[in-house]
């Protein structure tokens, strides 16, 4: 059985009547995008429904088959939509660093969306961002100022 063939397997035992693409992500896993008329239910409060069922899967295939690979579950794009709302929300904080100077701490966040706020700001050379290790109880990030680079003296050969 194919993860789409699964995943509609499971949602047509919870009463959901759905219709399930394929896609590819950038990191080359495979996405199950699904569309229904009762999104928001399939979704649940902040994601949590549509993260049960993502887990679900992956923990149904992985029984199967231990080498395979990780699917990600979405609705009508809300993992997107999510990710730019908080890379904007987060952004508009990290201004406030810029300005002032002064650290930051975020709310508590779960390791996927930690994640999504460390890529955005990678590169960013006035705001760096910090959390301890993931053994650690305190699941936040501190948005701070990034410390300037030190200039190597380049030396005439």
């Amino acid at each position: 059985m194919t993860p789409k063939e699964l995943l509609d397997t499971i949602l047509g035992y919870l009463g959901f009547v759905v219709e399930i693409a394929e896609t590819q992500n950038e990191g080359g896993n495979l996405t199950l995008q699904i569309y229904t008329e009762e999104s928001r239910r399939l979704i649940g409060r902040d994601g949590e429904t549509l993260e049960a069922i993502q887990f679900l899967l992956n923990r149904l295939l992985q029984a199967k088959n231990k080498d395979a690979e990780k699917v990600i579950v979405d609705c009508e794009h809300y993992r997107s939509m999510r990710e730019d709302r908080i890379v904007q929300r987060v952004r508009e904080l990290a201004e406030r660093v810029r300005i002032t100077g002064r650290s930051l701490q975020l709310e508590p966040m779960n390791s996927y969306e930690r994640r999504i706020v460390h890529n955005a700001f990678k590169d960013d050379p006035d705001v760096a961002t910090w959390s301890p290790s993931d053994s650690a109880r305190i699941k936040q990030i501190t948005l701070m100022r990034r410390q300037p680079k030190k200039q190597e003296a380049t030396q005439p050969k």
